[in-house]
């Protein structure tokens, strides 16, 4: 909901803006900010009609990360989306001159429908929670589907590299963000734990998953969507700061995160429902329904040339199958230390008196029981490949249709949430 406005703007130099370059949003404007989100200050403008938009804005002041808090890159996106299958807010404007609120900041559509804040979705029918993430899914699915260059964002990101790449970006992030101190104590934001181990590790290339050339949109999740406001669908995908060209594993590990968060204790985390333990709630779909509804309807195959290459064929179905399993777990491991890490930005961002966030300190103190959990993940992961590879190289038939309907599930649950934790039970989604 939006409510008081914690970080203000110069709502008269807004109008006055408005007025000359998009002069269809009516003025004078009422003014309020959302307190949901830790990222970029969002803003609710209201006209004398009552029409509804949705300002964002980069924080003021210094920032930490040169690669965060990029507005135009989401306007950029959802103006591109605008006339798929992906639902996203109406465009209306991007304004860069920082003279106007001090950083650049774009205005989209208001979205009148309901934002879950709470992922298991309590006070709904379990038929519906089942709907709902079902939708969620399909959504994902029909993202990664599309052809950037179909939209023209074919330079929105290097097709290749990925992972090596985020792995640079975030070690950079992470040591600038270790050294911010406290304005008033002086004391250092602090390193990560097991940061130097988790790097290591991420860096090495024979144990990334391979590329795949696909628009990710690098913070899916349930309460970045807006749903309609009666019906379990989604009418629109919102916070597109971290998109790009990348891998669809990062954006499936993400959205299920919450199963893997269960475990953690919750006076010590953020985000840690017992609803995502096994069976503890109604209609809410197990990660391999999630994965084998995404599956179906994405379909993606490797965007190289050619058919399967000798590689390929050189591994079995099972093989082919558990490496699969393996990149599923690297990314997982990955995405968790990605938590921390962001955790570890919002604490950098409080030090510097800049958090947009009224949990920013809750945020900020689960940094270090996220990466204790991170690294339980990469020992998980570490070396799981090796008999598969064996000097052979990597398989890259990835996913390809059979993959949907193999027996051989898709996260060592066993290894890190119990034996069979989320076995049986199967309904469709």
């Amino acid at each position: 909901m939006a409510g008081r406005v914690r970080h203000p703007i110069d709502v008269k130099a807004l109008e006055s803006w408005l007025a000359r370059h998009v002069p269809e949003i009516e003025t004078p404007l009422d003014v309020k900010q959302f307190g949901f989100g830790q990222s970029n200050p969002t803003y609710q403008l209201t006209t004398p009609s009552g029409a509804r938009y949705v300002l964002r804005k980069k924080p003021p002041g210094q920032l930490v990360s040169k690669t965060a808090h990029k507005v135009e890159r989401e306007y950029r996106i959802i103006a591109a989306l605008a006339h798929t299958d992906v639902p996203v807010p109406k465009a209306y404007c991007l304004c860069d001159d920082e003279r106007v609120l001090g950083t650049p900041f774009y205005i989209m559509e208001f979205l009148d429908g309901r934002i879950f804040e709470d992922p298991v979705i309590p006070n709904v029918l379990p038929d519906q929670r089942r709907a709902i993430w079902a939708d969620a899914v399909r959504v994902l699915a029909r993202l990664h589907r599309l052809d950037p260059a179909s939209v023209g964002l074919e330079n929105f990101g290097k097709a290749t590299g990925f992972y090596s790449r985020q792995v640079a970006t975030w070690r950079t992030i992470c040591e600038a963000q270790a050294a911010v101190r406290d304005v008033e104590t002086r004391e250092p934001v602090g390193e990560l734990p097991h940061f130097e181990g988790m790097m290591a590790f991420f860096a090495d290339e024979r144990q990334q998953p391979v590329d795949r050339g696909t628009l990710i949109h690098g913070d899916f999740k349930i309460d970045n969507l807006v749903f309609h406001k009666t019906e379990p669908r989604v009418i629109g995908i919102l916070d597109w700061e971290m998109s790009t060209i990348g891998h669809p594993l990062s954006d499936i590990s993400n959205l299920l995160t919450p199963y893997f968060t269960a475990r953690l204790d919750p006076r010590k985390s953020i985000n840690v429902h017992p609803g995502f333990k096994p069976r503890a709630t109604r209609g809410l779909p197990t990660p391999d329904e999630i994965t084998t509804l995404y599956f179906s309807v994405a379909n993606p195959t490797p965007r190289a040339a050619g058919s399967s290459s000798s590689l390929e064929l050189s591994l079995s179905e099972a093989d082919q199958d558990r490496e699969r399993r393996r990149e599923l777990q690297w990314a997982q491991a990955f995405n968790m230390f990605r938590q921390a890490a962001i955790c570890q930005g919002i604490a950098a961002r409080q030090a510097g008196r800049q958090a947009s966030s009224e949990k920013a300190r809750r945020y900020a103190d689960a940094r270090g029981p996220l990466a204790e959990f991170a690294w339980e993940l990469v020992q998980s992961a570490r070396g799981q490949g090796d008999e598969i590879r064996d000097g052979r190289g990597r398989g890259k038939n990835w996913p390809g249709k059979s993959w949907a309907k193999s027996s051989i599930h898709l996260f060592c649950y066993d290894r890190i949430l119990g034996a069979h934790a989320y076995r049986g039970d199967t309904c469709v989604l």
